[in-house]
């Protein structure tokens, strides 16, 4: 069958002009800012009064308490919609899984923050069930975690310090005073149960003040190198517990060098036992690892390393009596069953509010970090500031039943994601492994060695230390990138994690100051026939038109840049008013010593290029006064591209009007071109449309900007004319 000749006609018409370019085709008059208000655009007015407003935000609804309901608790978006048939399986199997790996890790870093196993388990149960009903993300894996559990160590250390707790011996007189480890070790929990309920309300009221963009100033290379610190950290404080010897707990700047010369210093007291059974279990852990790595995809779930050398060890130290017969060190008593809830000690809140706020911040970071990358993965949204509400309230209410601080811990969630976790149901049924550890069988695990704690926490950072790897890649990327992951490193080895924290946010914020003052500049040409306006010294094809120079600059204009702005302005152009009006003074005086028949004096005129002025400067008689002129300036207009501008402050406005103002006195207008609408309304606020100043001179476009400049001046039009 064919088709008519007239239809062969539109279909081979229709494919022509779907392969054509699309053309960009308008014919307007040149707009500048007076007529665009006064012809295109009106503002809306806005009848509703504050009150209006203030009752509105305040009104209450059904429709608008169910919407806070779900936001306060968005378990309630999805149990109710679970599909059990598809989901539950998966999560009874990841919740397994990640529940076998978080009892070890929680005994483990139990030991990082200074208080006895025991509260690891309670930190690894308390905080995860409360996250299923409040936290956004259906993959993170919230308990105990090596970094937070080292910060918290350190404080509970430096506030409670074994000298602290020295004592003597009864009946023993001739001997040194020896450390009171029960009353010692009562009052680091005291402290870490302290520290995360303060965490937990800086968390929650962080969250209800919509402040979850804090995570922005911790930048990628920032929290790397940080992490990376405090696996530094972590490895030193474990090498005691794999040698077997005994050194004190060191806190504060340069803690990780007293740390490891105390360790170096007393290695000849070194538990062979101690340490054959920590090697082998590094050893085993690390082949384990390696082979979940390798056959990820062919094993339904990965093999739990931790949990078989929690229970060989155990047994193994049960029963060749490790502790008695070898001076193996041990995990000791653990109680069985939950402790009551009880009030903590609120009289050690001045000394912890800055580790508090340490700590809250790095904790949310890495949870939001962690989350977000999960949450792109799978396709779905989580809320920055109702994590912080979750992680807050985790910590907080947790708190009175003697937890430390939580955060998400990296290896648990790839663990709970890896194993087909598809909701928080996996992290409930995890609480609940750990939950039968604590009430049942608890004390089963008393004869495992610490050695093979400090194993488990030792392979565990081989994914921190890995971040090595980041140096060689940021220095061929970005090298500011790259001094701040080395910043955040090295203050944070050196100065601890609370200071090197704050030197490392302090340096990144120092380095977006610097960016703006090393802002690059430029002057545009034209690219023929296209509208589009380009570096000249960058492109070829860019032309300048002549008599008018068009400035760009890829910064804002505000009070740590303005002068440089205006600097680089006067350089790129080439065109100093300054120079100019130095000429023009310099020309009276001639004119002046002529007419009254002076001594004569000798004119030297100094050229200046576009990119700067040029010249040699003779050496001239003595018997004649020399005075260097500039030529005069064959520019009669420059055009400030404000495209890249997203905000002016008061100074940089006040530079602005000063600048337009010296070029005015020499005879060159200056106009503003790509204004946004924000920072036209900021400039309004600013009263920088006063006086000479008008929205005359601003253009909505470089081209109507361009257009106006060539207009009144026909006689300097270039050859390639804009239209």
């Amino acid at each position: 069958m064919s088709l008519p000749a007239d239809m062969e006609q539109d279909e081979v018409a229709a494919r022509e002009d779907a392969d054509s370019p699309l053309v960009y085709r308008i014919e307007r008059p040149v707009y500048n800012e007076t007529s665009i208000r006064s012809q295109l655009l009106s503002r809306k007015e806005n009848s509703t009064t504050f009150r209006e407003r203030l009752a509105n935000h305040f009104r209450c609804s059904s429709a608008r308490a169910k919407a806070v309901a779900l936001n306060f608790l968005p378990i309630l978006t999805w149990l109710p919609s679970y599909p059990v048939k598809q989901y539950l399986f998966s999560d009874v199997v990841s919740g397994l899984s990640t529940g076998v790996v978080q009892l070890p890790q929680g005994l483990a870093y139990a030991m990082l923050a200074a208080v006895p196993p025991v509260y690891g388990l309670y930190s690894s149960f308390y905080p995860v069930l409360l996250y299923t009903f409040f936290g956004t993300s259906r993959h993170i894996s919230v308990g105990t975690f090596a970094v937070i559990s080292l910060m918290i160590g350190g404080v509970a250390v430096r506030e409670a310090p074994d000298t602290m707790f020295l004592v003597s011996p009864a009946n023993a007189s001739n001997m040194s005073a020896v450390v009171d480890r029960e009353a010692r070790d009562a009052r680091r929990v005291q402290v870490a149960v302290m520290l995360a309920t303060l965490v937990g309300i800086i968390q929650f009221v962080f969250g209800l003040l919509r402040f979850g963009f804090v995570a922005i100033y911790l930048t990628e290379p920032l929290v790397r190198g940080f992490t990376t610190a405090a696996a530094v950290h972590v490895f030193i404080s474990q090498l005691k517990y794999l040698l077997g010897v005994k050194t004190l707990r060191f806190s504060g700047p340069l803690s990780v060098i007293y740390s490891a010369k105390a360790v170096f210093s007393n290695i000849t007291s070194t538990n062979v036992v101690t340490l054959i059974l920590g090697l082998a279990c590094i050893i085993f852990l690390y082949f384990v690892k390696d082979m979940n790595e390798r056959f990820k995809k062919k094993l339904p779930i990965p093999i739990p390393g931790e949990i078989i050398i929690v229970i060989v060890s155990t047994g193994v130290s049960y029963g060749l009596s490790l502790s008695a017969d070898h001076m193996v060190d041990v995990v000791g008593k653990i109680p069985t069953g939950l402790l009551p809830p009880a009030v903590p000690e609120f009289s050690m809140l001045p000394n912890l509010i800055t580790d508090s706020f340490a700590i809250a911040i790095v904790g949310f970071s890495m949870n939001i970090s962690l989350a977000k990358i999960f949450a792109l993965k799978h396709g779905y949204s989580v809320d920055g500031n109702q994590e912080l509400i979750a992680l807050g309230l985790c910590n907080f209410i947790s708190s009175f039943f003697q937890t430390f601080a939580v955060t998400c811990s990296m290896s648990r969630s790839l663990v709970q994601e890896s194993t087909g976790g598809k909701t928080q149901i996996a992290g409930l049924l995890a609480s609940l492994v750990v939950l039968l550890v604590v009430v049942a069988i608890g004390f089963v695990f008393q004869p495992l060695p610490q050695t093979a704690l400090a194993a488990i926490i030792m392979v565990n950072l081989l994914g921190m230390f890995k971040q090595f790897r980041d140096i060689p890649n940021l220095w061929r990327t970005t090298k500011i990138e790259l001094v701040i992951w080395l910043v955040a490193f090295s203050a944070s080895v050196l100065l601890g994690l609370d200071f090197g924290l704050l030197v490392a946010i302090v340096f990144a914020i120092l380095t977006v100051i610097y960016r703006t003052q090393s802002s690059k500049s430029a002057v545009l040409g034209s690219v023929p026939g296209t509208g589009l306006y380009c570096d000249v010294d960058e492109y070829e094809e860019a032309v300048e038109y002549e008599g008018i120079k068009i400035f760009h600059c890829n910064s804002s204009i505000y009070f740590a840049n303005s002068d440089l702005y205006v600097n680089s302005l006067k350089e790129k152009t080439g065109v100093n008013p300054e120079h100019l009006q130095a000429a023009q003074k310099a020309r009276k005086k001639r004119e002046k010593a002529n007419d009254n028949h002076n001594a004569p004096l000798k004119i030297c005129v100094k050229e200046e290029h576009r990119n700067g002025p040029t010249g040699d400067s003779r050496t001239e008689s003595n018997t004649e006064e020399v005075v260097y002129l500039k030529s005069p300036s064959t520019v009669h207009s420059i055009i400030l591209d404000w495209t890249p501008v997203s905000f002016v402050d008061s100074v940089g406005a006040k530079a602005i009007k000063q600048v337009i103002k010296q070029y005015a006195a020499v005879d060159v207008q200056v106009v503003i071109a790509a204004c946004s609408r924000v920072v036209l309304a900021d400039l309004d606020t600013l009263q920088f449309f006063t006086g000479v100043m008008t929205t005359d001179m601003v253009f909505p476009t470089v081209h109507d900007a361009v257009l106006h400049c060539t207009n009144p001046r026909p006689a300097a039009a270039p050859a390639n004319e804009p239209t």
